[in-house]
């Protein structure tokens, strides 16, 4: 972060930095009082006229340091970093008057009087990111600060109520919080205190051992910060972005239900027989019933399922690679270009970090294998036969060619059928030949018929349940927007 000398003169032109950063620190009140500050002295420092603009951080070590923030008398409301008369806000208006700021203070001093932490966050949101969705006009320098508010004082709420064990207030009146946006950099800054006013007795917001023991819990989990920040973007986009992302993830998801709706009649056939024939005897069949890929890659070389994984995602590579290509390469094709919105967006992934297209991919491959796995543990061990029949009819034909070829003949002899037991084939289009041919081994019997049959059953009970919750979220969604529409007529009355 770099100070510009000037009000609302946000960089541009920058792609590889994140669109909006959340650090987060603390004090606490044991820390203030040794050093003689009080919370209350942070309200002068949010509003000092110089800061207060659309300017923000990149990095959290570019933010001045909670601590630092007491000795800046009226760092908040500064004259150098705000436009605004009363820039600071809170829960309940967006600009607080004298008498609001009066009571602020008391809140703030009865905080840290009964031992309190005080909580610091600090939205540094890039000037690209502000223009392109309607929030800053680097020409005339003018900002939707009532917007930016809106969305804070939600976050605000998320934060409060989810950052700890439990929420922070013990009643709505319990939590003292306001915020102010700083413009006197080249990014803009929004930023958020909060403190809990009467004292903490829970032990679950207590720190129970260490250095800190009896102190109130100060540290804010990373996934509640990842989800306020996702919060944040997602209210300030404007409605031409927030399409963008949502056409890319429906295309993304409407390949992902064409793929795992094909599968079945693109697996179960007889050019993969051999292949789930291979992967049936690698299950462990001490497991049965509980075949999962689990947490583990499906390349993972270890563990008792491994071999069943990799030969899996082999067999997925080929179905991709063939019957479902189409599919598989629009899928990745637009997953990938949502990769390339999150580096917009979010900055360049840190060393390791799995892309997102990555991670999607992974999910379908996983619930493909699991799904595969599920309809095999279904099917009894000798029902399997009728592909035994085909290798033991296979095998004979090596040891024909081969006569120092070994033969398992245990697996030969555990097939109760006869050779000439007529069966009927899978597809219509399956010649009945029992001889191996090519690459190629015809599958007889209604094995793969019964996973077939209900692997589509799940398939349909799957797609008629996301259905369901589609139609619950939307009718959720058009009550929450009545609810708001009603609440700001009375307000507008």
């Amino acid at each position: 972060m770099a100070k510009t000398g000037e009000i609302a003169a946000f960089a541009l032109g920058e792609k590889k930095t994140a669109m909006v950063n959340l650090p987060a620190q603390f004090v606490t009140s044991s820390t203030a009082d040794m050093k003689g500050q009080k919370y209350s002295d942070l309200v002068d420092y949010a509003d000092n006229s110089e800061k207060t603009s659309d300017l923000n951080n990149e990095s959290m070590n570019d933010l001045i340091d909670l601590k630092e923030q007491f000795s800046k008398p009226g760092y908040a409301n500064r004259n150098s970093a705000v436009t605004e008369t009363h820039p600071i806000f809170g829960s309940d208006k967006l600009n607080y008057d004298n008498h609001d700021i009066s009571v602020l203070r008391k809140d703030l001093d009865e905080a840290q009087k009964n031992g309190n932490n005080i909580h610091e966050l600090a939205f540094s949101i890039r000037g690209d990111w502000l223009v392109k969705n309607n929030l800053y006009d680097p020409e005339t320098r003018m900002i939707d600060q009532n917007k930016l508010k809106h969305a804070e004082q939600e976050v605000a709420k998320t934060l409060i109520n989810k950052g700890f064990n439990l929420p922070l207030g013990e009643d709505e009146n319990d939590v003292v919080w306001f915020g102010v946006i700083h413009q006197d950099t080249d990014h803009l800054n929004m930023h958020l205190w909060f403190a809990k006013k009467s004292q903490e007795t829970r032990p679950e917001m207590i720190k129970q051992e260490g250095k800190y023991k009896g102190q109130p819990i100060g540290v804010i989990p990373l996934e509640v910060i990842e989800q306020a920040k996702r919060q944040f973007r997602k209210q300030l986009m404007s409605s031409q972005e927030l399409r963008r992302h949502q056409e890319i993830l429906k295309g993304v998801g409407g390949f992902k239900k064409e793929i795992v709706e094909a599968a079945p009649d693109n697996l179960l056939n007889d050019r993969h027989a051999k292949a789930i024939k291979q992967i049936y005897d690698a299950l462990p069949q001490n497991m049965k019933g509980r075949w999962q890929v689990g947490n583990a890659h499906l390349t993972a070389g270890k563990g008792k399922m491994a071999k069943a994984n990799q030969l899996t995602n082999q067999l997925l590579d080929d179905l991709f690679a063939k019957e479902l290509k189409t599919e598989y390469e629009g899928f990745k094709s637009l997953a990938q270009e949502y990769d390339a919105i999150n580096i917009e967006d979010q900055g360049m992934r840190h060393k390791g970090q799995r892309k997102w297209s990555e991670n999607k991919e992974e999910e379908l491959r996983k619930r493909l294998a699991n799904q595969l796995y599920k309809h095999l543990a279904q099917i009894e061990d000798i029902s399997m036969n009728d592909i035994d029949q085909q290798m033991s009819e296979l095998l004979s034909h090596v040891k024909k060619r081969d006569k120092g070829g070994y033969v398992d003949k245990t697996k030969i002899a555990s097939s109760p059928q006869k050779k000439n037991s007529p069966s009927k084939p899978l597809l219509n289009n399956v010649k009945q030949n029992p001889k191996y041919i090519g690459d190629q081994m015809p599958v007889w019997g209604g094995s793969f018929n019964k996973i077939s049959r209900l692997w589509r059953q799940d398939i349909r009970a799957e797609t008629n349940a996301e259905r369901q919750f589609l139609r619950s979220q939307k009718k959720v969604e058009q009550e929450k927007a009545q609810e708001e529409y009603e609440s700001q007529s009375s307000r507008g009355m």
